[in-house]
């Protein structure tokens, strides 16, 4: 499984926000509609040349402001079995997540407050896997306390087209 990793990271978050003039924010939302959408057809909905909308969109991708990627359903592409686990750490969680992370199965992980520290979303083959991925490699990480696990019955909802503010 190739791993990629998400825009949104603990650098990009600690670095100022970019600032979007509505331009930009137009074409954030039309690539959220459609990934492919051709610049031609963004330029034209937002007033720009094609070759100004092709620079603003290598920006956007530079600065990890956005990540154009191909959204599949986990369990059509052979991955029957996605978790949400719930960790408690002692100590510094940012040693933990940065580990975890790595983990090809990993797809997201948050850090959290509240009942508990990180929040880690797997995407596996089936409940075998599952099983290795929690008992032989997230429980043995140093600082792993305890974990909850919620498998995930029916994905009833999931959207990336929250535009901007």
């Amino acid at each position: 499984m190739t791993r990629h990793t998400s825009p949104v990271t603990e650098q990009t978050r600690s670095q100022p926000r970019p600032v979007l003039d509505e331009t930009s924010k137009a074409i954030i939302d039309l690539l959220q509609q459609d990934g492919r959408m051709p610049y031609a057809t963004i330029a034209r909905e937002v007033g720009l040349s094609e070759a100004a909308v092709r620079q603003r969109v290598q920006r956007l991708l530079e600065s990890e402001v956005v990540q154009i990627v191909a959204v599949t359903d986990p369990a059509q592409v052979g991955f029957e079995r996605q978790a949400l686990i719930g960790l408690t750490i002692t100590g510094d969680t940012g040693p933990v997540a940065d580990h975890i992370s790595e983990f090809d199965e990993v797809s997201y992980v948050i850090t959290t407050a509240g009942r508990y520290d990180l929040l880690v979303e797997v995407v596996c083959e089936d409940d075998s896997h599952l099983l290795d991925v929690l008992q032989r490699r997230i429980r043995k990480v140093k600082g792993v306390m305890t974990t909850e696990t919620f498998t995930y019955l029916k994905l009833n909802k999931q959207r990336y087209d929250w535009g901007t503010r």
